[in-house]
């Protein structure tokens, strides 16, 4: 059985997720916090990156890697990638600067929001992952904090600018689809539509996520509204729609890492 590490919380993890349980791929999550999942990423032979998917055959590294692994062993009429050439490209293209643009910046700007919250942030962040795991994040808090902020580049008033950004992101979505398309490169869901889904979870908080996450109202105001704004941006409909529609969660894989509490 496949061996998917991740860090819960990830939205990149998500979209690797997903890709499997949409393809009927049985797999074990091992869940880590942020710093182990690096030791972990590479002791298993892959970067400083999660998701890290460990087959028989290989080790794969990136999500959107993964995706297409997932896509090779999915049924036909569930395939996410076009088989005609040109179609392909234009949703591959689509898929990378989503990875490139959205991705990055929908992730830093929920951190800002999520590390001034700690009590919820750990216990959101935390799901899944070793006992020990669970407790270093808690006590060491401040050094996990240091880290985060560090690797992610975060600095003050950086969020106004990824704001901006994925705002841009949610705006040319919707121009795609402002032309009645029922999905992003078609008439079908694909991985486009996958990929723009999972990504955008960082700013809507999406029910049926692979993790439970935050409700709003959970939330700190500037956060909730923040939140409730991208949920209404016609994009961030879009992207409730297809996980209410697309997301079928299966139940729990089972994890090598057990419980956190």
């Amino acid at each position: 059985m496949p061996r998917l590490i991740t860090i819960p919380i990830s939205h990149y993890c998500e979209k690797a997720r997903w890709a499997l349980e949409r393809a009927g791929i049985a797999y074990r999550e091992e869940r880590h916090v942020q710093g182990v999942h690096r030791i972990v990423a590479r002791r298993a032979g892959g970067g400083a990156t999660v998701p890290v998917l460990v087959t028989d055959a290989a080790v794969i590294g990136e999500s959107h890697e993964i995706l297409a692994w997932a896509d090779e062993r999915t049924p036909g009429e569930l395939r996410l990638l076009p088989a005609e050439p040109r179609e392909r490209a234009e949703a591959e293209a689509l898929c990378r600067r989503l990875d490139a643009v959205l991705g990055p910046a929908g992730r830093r700007l929920m951190y800002v929001h999520m590390l001034a919250q700690r009590p919820l942030a750990v216990a959101y962040n935390n799901q899944g992952v070793p006992a020990w795991e669970d407790r270093a994040m808690r006590w060491g808090w401040p050094v996990a904090e240091r880290f985060m902020r560090r690797v992610l580049d975060i600095s003050p008033g950086v969020e106004a600018g990824d704001e901006a950004t994925v705002l841009g992101e949610l705006d040319s979505i919707a121009g795609l689809l402002s032309d009645g398309r029922p999905y992003l490169c078609g008439e079908r869901f694909g991985a486009a539509d996958l990929t723009f889904a999972a990504l955008a979870a960082a700013v809507i908080m999406p029910p049926g996520y692979g993790v439970a996450l935050p409700r709003p109202e959970q939330l700190h105001t500037g956060t909730a509204g923040l939140v409730r704004r991208m949920r209404a941006h016609p994009a961030g409909r879009y992207a409730l729609s297809l996980y209410e529609r697309h997301r079928r969660v299966s139940p729990a894989p089972a994890s090598v890492a057990g419980a956190s509490r």
